[in-house]
């Protein structure tokens, strides 16, 4: 049996690296967060997709350039942050 690997969040992903997608969690609930996950999950991140981290932007890493499905797309850190995903071995 192989253990199995730690769930991280997508703005920890290094990059080049690809994942699948285990869940998006609202934002804060100041600013609507639940409306921020529903519109990354409207984006295709949703459970069991497969993300890869194509390019971080300089300078601070931001945004980060994210391929999911066929459509690449620029999120911030803090979006990133709300979507765990089990990075693929």
């Amino acid at each position: 049996m192989t253990p199995a690997v730690p769930l991280i969040t997508l703005d920890a992903l290094t990059t080049g690296a690809a994942a699948t997608v285990v869940h998006v969690a609202p934002g804060d609930l100041a600013d609507d967060g639940a409306g921020l996950a529903r519109r990354l999950m409207e984006l295709g991140f949703v459970p069991g997709e497969k993300v890869r981290l194509l390019k971080r932007g300089m300078p601070g890493g931001e945004p980060l350039a994210i391929k999911v499905g066929n459509s690449t797309f620029a999120l911030r850190r803090f979006e990133a942050a709300l979507i765990s995903i089990q990075p693929d071995q």
